[in-house]
């Protein structure tokens, strides 16, 4: 095939070297893609599942049949081939595509036309050049002389031949078949590739006079295949299934977030999703095309008027004492139960929170991660610090008790030949402490509000879990092993304390 005004830009040169390319591309079947029913599975850590359909003539006996718009990332390991009455016997990919380096590369020892345009005049002068070497320039040969081509300032064109038979114009994987008969037929291949991603976006609009969330879930696809999928029936898998990926995934591929703070209760509530395994599906409703290169968003949730409210929280650490009050963090806390709540299994993804001001302009107040989230959960998601909430925590007063009694140990018995040969009994002395700490909350709002205040650290072990609460001002709500909670009404421009007395064994 002849190629007419083929522009190349050799390595490490200059684009401004070279003007605009005109390269002939050959024509496809569709004008678009050779590529049939194409079906795309996309997960969460940046893999896919490709399956290709398409209506191929297939000879009689022993032939090779091509498949271009591959992903230029295909795991060809992962390659299945499909087609009645044929067998697979080798595969190739072909992913050393036809690019201007890669061109000007394959053409070393060979003879190109070099055009150069005067700028002043426009005259063209054509040369043909001997390609030499590519390695860190372009080495030519041209009559008697040795040149390297550089950026001088003159607009150069490189010409090529023909195009060297082992570039392709688009990734290729071709493969050699054993058939039974000749015909046309469906032959359908399937592969895993890296470079699809996904992840879910929410916009949340809160409405703290009515306490509600209106909210809209949007799905980001991230194509960097090299490849547009045209039309293809998309699924996503909300899950990450276990294995290597083959290739390293680039790192603007959507990525699950990690396990988030904002997770009050698991749900467990069925959503009625459809499954495979333990990962659930969303299927967007209709066939879309993911341009490579693209970052396309598909919405998937839209839910009006669902009950939320906004909450104060602070979580101390065992014996904190703060220097000075501390803010406490602002959250929006709601469900995704079937009743009361957004009513769906959630895909792990970001959270954005606005809110209208005076003005009725929606106004952005903050942002949080939330990973895969089953129906029915109770999340409480932080947006930011509160401006006119604060808790101080102090030890208040802390002090050593002890038992009347010592504390005796187990008695621990020496066998031998089967016979108890003697005992032993250890006695060690069991300190135990008093804390009594004290929680400063103080409110400059012109409304009261309810601060949900979180003592952690209780859990030290299995022998230090029979902690005692011998006093509190306000009963709390044990969480955990680890955590107990107060909800503390504070009064409009005012303070509230708490305090709270543990006897512990640390």
């Amino acid at each position: 095939m002849r190629i007419a005004r083929m522009l190349v830009a050799g390595p490490a040169l200059p684009l401004a070297l070279w003007t605009t390319a005109a390269i002939a591309q050959p024509e496809t079947a569709t004008g678009e893609t050779e590529q049939g029913d194409v079906s795309v599975t996309i997960y969460n850590n940046g893999q896919a599942l490709v399956q290709d359909v398409r209506q191929l003539p297939i000879a009689q006996g022993r032939s090779r049949i091509e498949f271009p718009d591959v992903s230029a990332q295909i795991r060809p390991e992962t390659l299945s081939f499909n087609a009645e009455g044929a067998g697979i016997v080798e595969q190739n990919f072909d992913f050393d595509l036809l690019t201007p380096s890669k061109l000007m590369e394959k053409a070393v020892g060979q003879t190109i036309t070099l055009i150069r345009t005067n700028p002043a005049t426009g005259t063209e002068t054509r040369e043909r050049a001997t390609v030499l070497s590519t390695a860190g320039g372009v080495v030519v040969r041209i009559g008697d002389r040795i040149e390297v081509l550089r950026d001088d300032g003159l607009p150069v064109r490189a010409v090529f031949d023909e195009v060297p038979p082992n570039l392709r114009a688009r990734p290729t994987l071709s493969v050699m078949v054993e058939s039974e008969r000749g015909g046309t037929r469906p032959a359908s291949i399937r592969y895993l590739t890296p470079g699809l991603g996904w992840a879910a976006d929410y916009v949340s609009l809160y409405d703290e006079a009515s306490g509600t969330i209106d909210m809209q879930g949007w799905v980001t696809l991230t194509n960097q295949t090299g490849t547009t999928f045209h039309r293809a029936d998309t699924l996503l898998i909300a899950g990450d299934p276990a294995g290597g990926q083959g290739r390293p995934v680039n790192r603007r591929i959507p990525r699950p977030p990690p396990p988030p703070s904002g997770m009050v209760r698991p749900g467990t509530e069925n959503s009625g999703r459809e499954q495979v395994g333990d990962f659930y599906l969303y299927p967007l409703a209709e066939r879309t095309t993911i341009a490579n290169n693209q970052t396309k968003q598909v919405s998937f949730l839209d839910v009006q008027g669902v009950p939320a409210r906004r909450v104060y929280a602070r979580t101390v650490g065992w014996l904190t004492s703060d220097d000075a009050p501390v803010n406490a963090s602002t959250e929006i806390a709601f469900s995704s139960s079937r009743d009361g709540g957004l009513g769906d299994a959630l895909p792990g993804g970001t959270v954005r929170f606005y809110q209208r001001d005076a003005q009725g302009t929606p106004q952005f107040i903050g942002e949080n991660a939330i990973a895969h989230t089953p129906m029915g959960g109770e999340l409480s998601l932080r947006t930011g610090d509160a401006f006119d909430v604060f808790v101080q925590a102090e030890v208040e007063r802390r002090e050593e008790i002890t038992g009347a009694e010592w504390e005796r140990s187990a008695r621990y018995r020496v066998i031998r030949d089967g016979e108890v040969a003697e005992e032993v009994e250890i006695e060690r002395p069991q300190t135990f402490y008093r804390t009594t700490m004290r929680y400063t909350l103080t409110n400059a709002k012109a409304a009261p509000v309810e601060v949900d205040l979180v003592q952690a650290g209780l859990d030290r072990g299995w022998w230090g879990r029979d902690f005692r609460i011998v006093s509190e001002d306000i009963t709390g709500e044990q969480l955990n092993a680890d955590r107990r909670k107060w909800a503390v009404p504070v009064p409009a421009e005012g303070e509230r304390v708490v305090r709270v007395t543990y006897e512990t064994r640390y």
